[in-house]
């Protein structure tokens, strides 16, 4: 199994051999880590990874916070929701795990999503992305729920973490 470095070597490889610009990453997070895409890509992202995904007109013409999230091997992120957005997911590297509610109430069982799959979390779904048995590798678009008035990355309760944050 790949170290946390070399999984994240391989995706920033990966990015950048398809022509996109990295402006961000963190990969400090307990739970792996994530590279921000350019916003002048996200026309690029979107063809390279939401090929066929129905999503919005402006979804290609605003701030749609490009990612590629990478999540360990039996990590978790925070079990949390978003008021002002939904996401759209696409599994790169598979399987993961996905808790999905309408409540604050985290489900028993997740769904387990495979690569292409296509992950649609409207706004107030709580959600929770778990790793399997290796590192998965999502890609990440926000859909604005008023396009006029876009959300930003404080747009997050925190339900419950495993990282006490």
């Amino acid at each position: 199994m790949l170290t946390k470095e070399q999984i994240a070597a391989e995706v920033a490889q990966s990015l950048e051999g398809k022509g996109l610009t990295i402006v961000d990453k963190d990969f400090e997070r307990p739970w792996g880590g994530f590279y921000r895409i350019a916003d002048s890509d996200l026309s690029k992202f979107l063809d390279i990874y939401y090929q066929g995904v129905e999503l919005p007109e402006y979804a290609r013409t605003m701030n749609a916070s490009p990612k590629i999230l990478v999540v360990a091997p039996e990590k978790r992120l925070s079990w949390q929701v978003h008021e002002r957005r939904s996401e759209v997911w696409r599994v790169v590297k598979g399987p993961v795990a996905v808790y999905k509610s309408p409540t604050d109430e985290q489900p028993d069982t997740p769904g387990i999503y495979n690569e292409n799959d296509v992950i649609t979390l409207p706004q107030g779904t709580r959600h929770r992305l778990v790793g399997e048995n290796d590192w998965g590798v999502i890609a990440e678009i926000w859909v604005h729920i008023d396009p006029a008035h876009p959300t930003d990355e404080n747009d997050i309760r925190r339900i419950q973490d495993d990282f006490g944050r």
